[in-house]
């Protein structure tokens, strides 16, 4: 069975209710402080459960260890989302968790996103030419030489074609707010009505020891007008995120990222997927992700293709750190070479490219821009070059548990 990470077990119906009701609490008083709060009445009185986790919108089943003491649950109606006990709160979020906050991510506090970096340097990679036990393929094991550095470009505004599914991954950390990419793809079941999103395992759950992030989302087309970095403070909603902000109501990502998965040195790196079930913050309800970007979502390749029969891989993301800083999607094109961080699993794809922390999650696209064989994981701190997992088994089911959960 293919090795997936869980984010929900289910409880008893008694229980999701008590939860959610008081949870009601929560979301309704996240935002700015209303001088007139003591005059309307608390969201649990005037609605049921049901009604409830739609608001919220919270999935079907709640995560495990979801403090069911009034005591925890007012931190969080009190604002632990935003000020919590980091490490505390991080070792902790051991199911994913994620209900709608309205008006969290405006445009400002997109804008001052980190990237979510993952770095490595020489000492990390492996060569072993003879093959690896991760398989006996003339690819596995293998570390070509390091690529050529690959400007990136920008790419025009506004966004046509295989960029329309690409956008921004936005979530809290212990480290603060970050920001990643991620593209639209489709779901094997819900043909050309997709809510999934592809990014990297490292831009939804810190790995090893660690959990889940919190807050996140994914803003399709972000900044179609390639508006400067200076204009997003005050911009317009519409301008920043024409087509609304989508939580992720799902996440799954690989248990080889969850168990070893690392910051820095590239731990966990050739399996770091993830898939997400996003739905809008306005809980319109109506069209899918998929329709709402006008029907663009890329097709998912899990056969892991050789380098060989690759003539070149297109990554495209958002690099928000230095020289860049987020405000405008960019891309690199080269032919994909291997690298090899830990010989027991898949070799890596690898192409050169300026792209920086930000870009993490983007997707890769091969020669007809139609398909999805690998993500943005990892890169050096020069800014040289960036590597992809291939997509197998694992990725596969991954994408599958996430399209099932509904």
């Amino acid at each position: 069975m293919p090795s997936i990470s869980r984010s929900a077990r289910r409880r008893s119906v008694p229980a999701v209710a008590a939860v959610v009701a008081v949870l009601a609490l929560t979301a309704t008083a996240c935002g700015p402080e209303d001088e007139n709060a003591d005059d309307k009445p608390s969201a649990s009185a005037s609605a049921g459960p049901e009604e409830l986790a739609r608001e919220l919108g919270l999935p079907d089943d709640l995560p495990s260890d979801l403090p069911t003491s009034l005591e925890e649950l007012e931190k969080w109606r009190n604002g632990e989302w935003k000020d919590w006990d980091r490490e505390r709160w991080l070792k902790e979020a051991k199911d994913f968790f994620n209900p709608i906050i309205e008006d969290l991510w405006d445009p400002d506090r997109m804008k001052d996103a980190d990237g979510n970096e993952r770095e490595v340097d020489d000492s990390d990679i492996e060569d072993d030419p003879s093959g690896g036990e991760g398989g006996t393929g003339e690819d596995e094991g293998v570390t070509d030489p390091t690529p050529a550095k690959v400007p990136a470009k920008q790419v025009d505004t506004p966004f046509t074609g295989a960029d329309k599914p690409v956008g921004k991954v936005f979530m809290d950390t212990p480290k603060g707010a970050m920001v990643c990419s991620g593209s639209v793809v489709e779901d094997p079941g819900n043909p050309g009505k997709s809510n999934l999103v592809a990014t990297a395992g490292h831009c939804v759950h810190g790995g090893a020891g660690k959990g889940w992030f919190r807050n996140v989302v994914f803003v399709p087309d972000y900044n179609p007008k390639g508006l400067p970095n200076s204009a997003l403070e005050k911009a317009q909603k519409k301008d920043v995120a024409p087509y609304d902000i989508w939580w992720a109501k799902h996440a799954r990502t690989t248990d080889h990222w969850i168990k070893t998965g690392a910051d820095r040195g590239g731990k966990g790196a050739q399996q770091d997927f993830a898939v997400l079930r996003v739905q809008p913050e306005d809980k319109s309800g109506g069209k899918s992700l998929q329709e709402t970007v006008d029907g663009s979502a890329l097709k998912v390749n899990f056969g892991t293709p050789r380098v060989k029969s690759l003539s070149n891989l297109t990554a495209v993301g958002y690099p928000a750190s230095p020289p860049f800083d987020g405000a405008k999607m960019f891309n690199c094109t080269d032919k994909p070479g291997r690298l090899t961080l830990d010989t027991a699993q898949p070799t890596m794809y690898r192409i050169g490219c300026s792209m920086t922390a930000g870009a993490s999650g983007g997707p890769w696209r091969d020669a007809s821009g139609k398909w999805l064989l690998s993500v943005t994981s990892i890169g050096p701190v020069t800014g040289d070059w960036l590597a992809g997992p291939r997509l197998g088994k694992e990725a596969k089911g991954v994408l599958d548990a996430v399209s099932r959960a509904g």
